[in-house]
């Protein structure tokens, strides 16, 4: 599985990013894709989560109303809308691949869970 980011960039706050993933090596329908992020000298922490199957969708209480996460089957991409952005979001932003059976929304919040990483991708926010 490879997963490849982009999309990262520096704006002003209350401004918007669309973060891509672009996921290859197999089928990923069996498959739950997730964004993390972790800012300089902190833990990586859950952003979003959506299942390849259904395209059910989790997301952080501290992004929701402003982060949408999303997924084209033909592209095999997966997209992370940022709007109404805050300095606070300034992060490395990481996309990252988990086989969904049996994994709950709350036990994919958790990085252990995911066993496939991109590299990351810097989003930068201005005050």
């Amino acid at each position: 599985v490879q997963l490849q980011a982009s999309g990262g960039g520096l704006v002003q706050a209350g401004g918007s990013l669309r973060l891509s993933c672009a996921a290859s090596g197999r089928t990923f329908s069996s498959y739950v894709m997730g964004w993390f992020r972790q800012a300089p000298g902190k833990g990586r922490e859950f952003v979003a989560a959506i299942r390849w199957s259904g395209g059910s969708t989790n997301h952080a209480d501290s992004v929701k109303g402003r982060f949408t996460i999303s997924r084209d089957n033909a592209k095999n991409t997966v997209y992370l809308q940022m709007n109404s952005l805050k300095p606070e979001d300034t992060a490395a932003y990481y996309c990252a691949a988990a086989i969904s059976s049996g994994s709950t929304w709350r036990d994919l919040t958790h990085r252990q869970v995911y066993g496939y990483w991109g590299q990351g991708t810097q989003v930068t926010v201005s005050s």
